[in-house]
């Protein structure tokens, strides 16, 4: 299946049903009075989030929305039907936009969240609506009201435990390939990966989603080679592993680039935390590796690990330690939702 990130579409709740003229006639009533129903309400447009999707690539086929308008009012005191809703399913993670694209609507997080977007015009009254004292046979009915047409992005965000950060060939997908059970594309040459991959690893009997998107150059964030749209795939994330590829004649450099590119582009990415691996350590010798290393802590101001996906070496140290981040984290947030007197309280 191909993926889809982003999404243009045109919505349009149905209209109200038509209120009716109508006056009952039966045998030995020769005035019977107004009888005619309202219309009933047009249909409303949803948008919910389901499990089972990963992409937006339905609305590639298919960007016209429009719900049933309401069935009008008949005779004999008969309400109209409410028109038939339209809901549209996204993948959880998916944001709702106005037409500027910048305009934030809803934010579907979890699987279920569901969200109004565009409500159906009210149905008319029928004449017997307006029957008064005065007024015993009016013969005047309201038409429904018009539905609601909006023009809307649809943008999804993949929502994740952990991102991969790095230059092209740094080694993401090769490290996702090995300790998730997914199959991103893997080559030689740079930008191997062209959109966002998610896979499951598990390390001590805990389990968490990598997120892997395509690798960041100089001047990402002015739209240079990909660009940084993909970025917003590891917003969510708890925490980001970022690769240095020992291939870098100078990784110090290589690592000072993506992050320059990360705190470009802004959203609290560049806030998250960080654990930094120097990748495909089987190249190097034992004497380059020191060297390599004490360049990149240098950078970065911490330790960083040795990873080789291909051998298996330090894979199970860099599980542990994006486990390690992910629960601090989430125990971080439970804390939070409990007061000094231990009774639970509302996240703010």
């Amino acid at each position: 299946m191909k993926f889809l990130d982003q999404a243009k579409i045109y919505i349009r709740s149905g209209n109200g049903g038509a209120g009716s003229i109508s006056f009952h006639r039966a045998k030995f009533q020769e005035f019977g009075g107004p009888d005619g129903g309202n219309g009933g309400r047009g249909g409303d447009v949803w948008v919910e989030a389901v499990d089972g999707l990963n992409t937006l690539i339905d609305y590639r086929y298919q960007q016209h929305f429009k719900a049933e308008t309401g069935v009008h009012g008949m005779g004999r005191n008969r309400d109209g039907k409410k028109g038939q809703d339209v809901v549209l399913k996204v993948p959880a993670g998916t944001q709702v936009y106005e037409e500027d694209n910048e305009t934030l609507i809803c934010d579907l997080t979890e699987t279920g969240d569901r969200h109004l977007i565009a409500r159906g015009g009210n149905g008319g009254f029928g004449n017997a609506h307006f029957k008064t004292s005065t007024n015993q046979a009016p013969r005047r009915a309201n038409p429904g009201q018009d539905g609601i047409e909006k023009t809307l992005w649809l943008r999804l965000k993949l929502i994740a435990d952990a991102g991969l950060l790095g230059l092209p060939n740094a080694g993401k997908s090769t490290f996702l390939a090995t300790v998730t059970r997914a199959k991103p594309k893997i080559a030689d040459y740079p930008f191997t990966t062209l959109h966002p991959n998610l896979g499951v690893a598990s390390i001590d009997g805990r389990e968490f989603v990598i997120a892997d998107i395509p690798g960041l150059i100089e001047g990402a964030h002015e739209g240079s080679g990909i660009g940084d749209r993909f970025l917003g795939h590891i917003e969510r994330t708890n925490v980001l592993l970022h690769l240095v590829s020992a291939r870098n004649e100078d990784v110090a450099e290589a690592y000072r680039t993506v992050r320059h590119e990360v705190e470009a582009y802004g959203h609290g990415l560049a806030g998250k935390p960080e654990v930094v691996a120097l990748s495909q350590a089987d190249l190097l010798t034992e004497e380059e590796r020191w060297e390599k290393l004490a360049e990149l802590k240098t950078a970065c101001g911490r330790s960083p690990l040795l990873l080789s996906s291909a051998t298996g070496e330090g894979v199970d140290v860099t599980l542990r330690a994006l486990a390690g981040r992910i629960d601090a984290l989430r125990q971080a947030e439970t804390a939070d939702a409990v007061d000094e007197a231990g009774r639970w309280r509302p996240i703010e």
